[in-house]
């Protein structure tokens, strides 16, 4: 398995020196636990680097690696990226605004949490978000492209999906010690028949989508 190819956001670069940055969530479907985004952008004038990366490590949709690959491949990314930004909309908010409307402002708090370091000169000049999927991010200052299955087809994005769900699966093992007896560390929150049949033997939990329980 390789990476993706980085033809796309190089033809950007190389075409109209356009800086990208890749945008992509986790856990919107999950029955608990926050909707997490994560957002990588990297220098595409040091692209040498990033081939590298791509050559070393796997960075394709991250529902395809193992969690030992996400791992070690979430460090990588972290450090070869320019910037990189998570941020995480928890439960309760996902109740009082559905989770549609969570999962696109998790997405904007992670692009304004991926700042790169100061350029030298001045700006980074043209910056375009790569978003993964079909829906627009209101509110957002920096132009963006939607792409549909864009965490299987650009670089960026997937690079961000593998940082987004390594973070998410982090917290889920946290909660699995803080609230035993759902076993979030195996399903990580979602609607598995073992985590159903918890729920209605134990009740909801504090990490729990209110609104996605219908049992």
């Amino acid at each position: 398995m390789r990476s993706l190819s980085l033809n796309y956001e190089l033809n950007l670069w190389n075409d109209a020196s356009i800086f990208s940055i890749g945008v992509d969530e986790v856990g919107r479907g999950c029955l608990a636990g926050p909707v997490v985004a994560g957002a990588v952008m990297f220098d595409w004038s040091k692209s040498d680097e990033i081939h590298k990366l791509a050559d070393a490590f796997v960075i394709r949709d991250s529902k395809t690696l193992s969690r030992e690959r996400r791992r070690s491949t979430a460090e990588a990314i972290r450090s070869v990226a320019l910037a990189v930004g998570v941020a995480e909309i928890g439960p309760i908010e996902i109740d009082e605004i559905n989770i549609l409307q969570a999962t696109l402002k998790a997405m904007k708090n992670a692009i304004e949490g991926a700042s790169p370091p100061p350029c030298e000169g001045g700006g980074w000049g043209e910056v375009r978000v790569l978003v993964d999927g079909n829906q627009r991010i209101p509110l957002l200052s920096i132009p963006q492209e939607t792409i549909i299955d864009g965490d299987a087809k650009v670089f960026s994005i997937a690079a961000a999906s593998i940082v987004a769900k390594e973070h998410r699966d982090a917290l889920m093992e946290k909660f699995d010690r803080d609230f035993p007896g759902y076993d979030f560390s195996s399903h990580k929150g979602y609607g598995t028949k073992a985590h159903q049949a918890a729920i209605r033997s134990i009740g909801l939990s504090p990490i729990h989508r209110k609104t996605f329980w219908h049992g």
